[in-house]
């Protein structure tokens, strides 16, 4: 059978042969001899994901969205973007089937595609492109919005983005690293407000918004005119289960299909549960720690020697066996290792000995009170063990997990102390990881070196590549020898999938830890 035009269409669709049984043959060969097209298979059935957190309406709603990986968790199937990342691409052609720089550097023209609708059965326009860009809020927005001159819809189906001057990043700023590209109904928004968009969210993605009860579930139906493929799933719901046992038994009775985040002793005991399989997917997601307070001179985090001493005292090694079976990748960089300009720095060592000589360098021959260790509660476990690691050369902290929406809060206004156990998974490169965490105004930065700013701005307008590299490479550089933080991992997040599952979509798109695209799920046959 020929591909149909829907395929030709689908820059990620592969070409795979089709066995067609003899009644689709002669249901091909009915519909040929009267003139009519042969019908898709409608969705059927569903797929229940069991949450390791609770979701935050605030997700639903591209506009919100942080410098994290997890609202994407949602939006992958409540929206779509002009381009995100795909199976093989990351920057995939979507909302917008091409797009070209001006020769000078200056300007961006997205061309939509066209007959794309909403939900609601309105036209995905040029309008609705630049009305999301300029209502967006979330990360990174006043970085955009400071260098976009203006934002032009010569018709429809065109948009161009006029810059202030030249910029390398514009392209992975907003389809990557941000969703200010991630499309939302200009008519629905001004129709119901802010708050009535994130109680019922329309947008142009594979599965339509039906209802959410909070701290229980979100449900999902499959959006049949979804541009890329038709779902095969026609029902998928977000279950909330935070206790990760309770996740793990609900896999086993069936009653869930997916557990996202299955760790320890429980992936192991997954493992052995027949019929049930376990996916390790390393994200774009380090994991640290951070010292709020290293700018203030009357804090122990002042001194580089007791930042380092928490470095040394953390035996990674023994925690990614006993968490994550050995899965997650111990780069010693906040960095993903898969970004863009990465620079790898030395092993992270393991040496409590030279931890404790270096507190009482410091001032600290017995150690001292720390205060609240803040981590995001659904990986409190790595702070379990890491509390114990501290308390061992003589740090002494006090455990304080947040649930995942009150953490990133408090984190992005700048509340938390002492210590924080921090990650990010969002797409990007290196320097929106740096724009976020590191540099002077930065979502998650609460001070920042001059040094360190001045690269970072230096290598902003530098369109080389191979002189950003030079200059992203050292600021990485700087922010390993100055200890701003002690980099704990690159996360593999352990998921459990159950017995119904035929595609679980784990791993499709290269450092997405959950599954997607929601509309490539399938029930086993």
């Amino acid at each position: 059978m020929r591909p149909s035009r829907r395929d030709h269409e689908d820059p990620h669709s592969s070409i795979a042969t089709a066995r067609a049984t003899r009644r689709e043959m002669l249901c091909l060969l009915g519909a040929l001899a009267t003139g009519t097209k042969p019908a898709k298979a409608a969705p059927d059935g569903h797929i229940t994901i069991g949450s390791h957190v609770s979701l935050a309406p605030i997700w639903f709603d591209p506009a919100e969205t942080s410098s994290i990986i997890t609202p994407f968790m949602l939006m992958y199937a409540m929206h779509d973007a002009v381009a995100k990342a795909m199976p093989g691409s990351p920057m995939a052609p979507c909302l917008a089937e091409s797009w070209t720089m001006a020769a000078d550097g200056l300007s961006y023209t997205f061309v939509l595609r066209p007959g794309v609708r909403f939900h609601n059965g309105e036209p995905v326009t040029a309008q609705d492109v630049k009305f999301s860009f300029e209502r967006y809020r979330g990360a990174s927005h006043q970085l955009m919005k400071d260098r976009v001159a203006t934002v032009e819809t010569p018709d429809g189906l065109h948009v161009r983005f006029q810059l202030k001057a030249p910029w390398p990043d514009f392209l992975t700023f907003y389809s990557a690293a941000s969703g200010a590209g991630w499309i939302v109904p200009k008519k629905y928004v001004e129709q119901v407000g802010e708050a009535g968009f994130k109680k019922a969210p329309i947008g142009a993605g594979p599965y339509k918004f039906v209802s959410f009860t909070p701290g229980l579930e979100l449900v999902c139906e499959a959006f049949e005119g979804y541009w890329r493929k038709v779902p095969a799933v026609k029902r998928l719901v977000f279950k909330v289960i935070p206790d990760e046992s309770t996740r793990l038994a609900a896999l086993q009775r069936g009653e869930i299909d997916v557990a996202y985040s299955i760790r320890g002793e429980l992936a192991e005991q997954l493992q052995r549960t027949p019929g049930l399989t376990i996916k390790a997917a390393v994200g774009s997601a380090p994991f640290w720690l951070y010292f709020p307070e290293q700018w203030d001179a009357k804090s122990p985090w002042h001194d580089q020697r007791v930042r380092q001493a928490v470095s040394l005292a953390i035996d990674r090694k023994m925690m990614n066996e006993a968490l994550t079976l050995g899965h997650c990748h111990l780069t010693g960089s906040v960095f993903p290792e898969n970004f863009d300009f990465y620079w790898q720095p030395p092993e992270p060592q393991y040496d409590p000995a030279r931890a404790k000589k270096l507190l009482a360098d410091a001032g600290f021959p017995n150690g001292f009170d720390a205060g609240d260790y803040n981590c995001d509660a659904s990986y409190a476990n790595i702070g379990e063990v890491a509390l114990n690691h501290l308390r061992e050369v003589g740090i002494r902290v006090r455990l304080r997990p947040l649930e995942r929406a009150a953490f990133f809060s408090a984190y992005s206004e700048k509340k938390l102390k002492n210590i924080v156990q921090g990650a990010s998974g969002a797409f990007g490169n290196v320097a929106t990881r740096a724009q976020s965490f590191v540099v002077k105004g930065g979502t998650y930065a609460y001070g920042s070196y001059p040094d360190i700013d001045a690269l970072f701005a230096e290598q902003a307008t530098e369109m080389d590549p191979a002189k950003r590299t030079v200059l992203l490479h050292r600021l990485q550089q700087l922010v390993h020898e100055k200890s701003i933080y002690a980099p704990i991992w690159q996360n593999a997040l352990l998921s459990g999938v159950g017995r119904r599952i035929g595609q679980s979509g784990f791993g499709l798109i290269k450092g997405f830890p959950y599954t997607a695209p929601f509309e490539d799920l399938t029930l086993a046959q």
